[in-house]
């Protein structure tokens, strides 16, 4: 690989799945159409928050970012990853692969926090419904977007920074299908423990906060939801919560699955990681945004209208 001085990292390797070249070429298949749903759907979620105005409330302008989040977070890495599936050439230069690691970061610390964000929406529409439209008001919901946003942007920029500072002078492999940040670290020849500090403080604030806020919400949402006499009327509160309760157990439990699955040996003595590790990491990032719209539409009875409509005036328009 490229080198100057014997010091300065020109570019990375990517191993991905070279050492399992027949799988490549069906997980590009399968990856790409995973890849085409998540743009059309979120694609169409976004369309129909912004057109029509019965979805011009908190929890949809929530929806909308959570869409746009997804399509921007798939972007920033399942490209690359199926170009490097059919190309023999799988490096990445430095610079590609820090924006990649930003890109990446970013997107993943904002949905935490949006997910907090709207578990705290869902809370105050069944805990506190005569409220709900002074505390969730336009210069409230509004905020909380951009400031998910912001905290991620942030968080990445710091970590992102504190990463490419490392010197990299030896193995340039990046045993992964993209520029994850604990994979890039490893390779880092110097004391990366200030990193792993850095690292698990973000993880407490931006990771552990939003599901311990997450958890205490459905919590107080449960208990108002016993309160209610009939089971009716129980039925039809909880389904207003039902979809983002849904979303929330796929993306922390595949995170979850993800770190907490026991390694066997070799890979706990190796820093190694085999084919299923690397497409569990894979599909964490691809079939939580591909499901978020399909939960939505098929929970949710305005959605399924509204994208009726649109359908309908799609047609109309032709």
């Amino acid at each position: 690989m490229e080198w100057e001085n014997q010091t300065i990292l020109v570019e990375f390797f990517l191993k991905g799945l070279s050492d399992y070249p027949r799988l490549e070429l069906l997980f590009f298949a399968l990856i790409l159409i995973m890849y085409v749903v998540i743009l059309l759907g979120n694609g169409t979620l976004i369309l129909i928050s912004i057109w029509d105005s019965h979805l011009h409330t908190p929890m949809y302008f929530f929806l909308g970012n959570l869409s746009f989040l997804d399509i921007c977070y798939t972007t920033t890495s399942i490209p690359s990853i199926l170009v490097s599936f059919l190309s023999e050439r799988k490096t990445i230069s430095f610079s590609g692969c820090a924006i990649q690691m930003f890109l990446g970061l970013a997107m993943g610390t904002t949905e935490c926090v949006l997910l907090g964000m709207m578990a705290f929406d869902r809370y105050v529409a069944i805990c506190n419904p005569l409220r709900y439209p002074v505390i969730m008001s336009k210069d409230s919901y509004v905020p909380m977007a951009a400031g998910s946003w912001i905290i991620g942007v942030i968080n990445s920029a710091v970590q992102t920074a504190f990463v490419v500072q490392l010197p990299f002078c030896g193995n340039n492999v990046i045993n992964h299908l993209s520029c994850e940040i604990l994979a890039i670290m490893k390779l880092a020849c110097a004391d990366i423990s200030g990193n792993k500090f850095i690292m698990l403080v973000a993880t407490t604030l931006f990771i552990l906060t939003p599901l311990l806020l997450i958890i205490i919400s459905y919590t107080l949402i449960i208990v108002s939801i016993l309160k209610i006499r009939s089971s009716e009327g129980r039925s039809k509160v909880f389904s207003t919560c039902s979809a983002h309760l849904t979303v929330v157990i796929i993306f922390y439990g595949t995170i979850l699955f993800m770190y907490m699955k026991p390694k066997s040996k070799e890979t706990l003595n190796s820093e190694d990681l085999d084919a299923t590790d690397k497409l569990i990491s894979l599909f964490y990032g691809i079939v939580t945004p591909m499901m978020n719209p399909l939960i939505y539409s098929l929970r949710n009875k305005d959605v399924k209208e509204a994208v009726k409509h649109l359908l309908r005036r799609s047609m109309f328009n032709k």
